[in-house]
């Protein structure tokens, strides 16, 4: 009974260490989100459009999930996308676009390069939506943690 107690104590002690080897692969995902409104685009403008995004980076795999829903736009969504790196209040060239349907919800998934995933961390991307009535977007918000 003894030597068992010993073995499994070893063993768990093993295991432990082994894990701490292993960080990347067992690394955790990341949830970011977005609050998308009129007054954050650059320029502001005053639609009654507003919209979430919630996202999950999952540094093993580098792949970026998100989902963005929106309502009261003036109309038809005609592009949507990340852009990046910018601090808000600044305006940035897309990184990320979102693939079409752009009915609400958006969903899409992207797989980032390293300088990319850095910039997402770091609080430099936006996404925004864009109209016919709003071709520089018409809604926009920060992807924070």
């Amino acid at each position: 009974m003894h030597k068992l107690l010993i073995r499994t104590a070893v063993a768990g002690l093993a295991t432990a260490a082994l894990l701490s080897l292993a960080p990347a692969a067992f690394a955790q995902a990341v949830t970011y989100k977005a609050d998308l409104t009129g007054a954050a685009q650059v320029p502001p403008n005053t639609t009654k459009g507003t919209g979430t995004l919630a996202a999950t980076y999952d540094p093993a795999s580098k792949k970026l999930s998100y989902t963005v829903n929106y309502k009261d736009l003036s109309g038809p969504a005609t592009a949507a996308h990340f852009h990046g790196p910018a601090a808000a209040g600044a305006n940035a060239g897309v990184v990320v676009p979102a693939a079409a349907p752009l009915t609400s919800p958006i969903k899409g998934e992207a797989t980032l390069t390293d300088a990319q995933a850095a910039d997402l961390a770091a609080g430099r991307w936006y996404f925004n939506i864009h109209t016919a009535a709003n071709p520089p977007g018409e809604i926009r918000g920060q992807v924070m943690k």
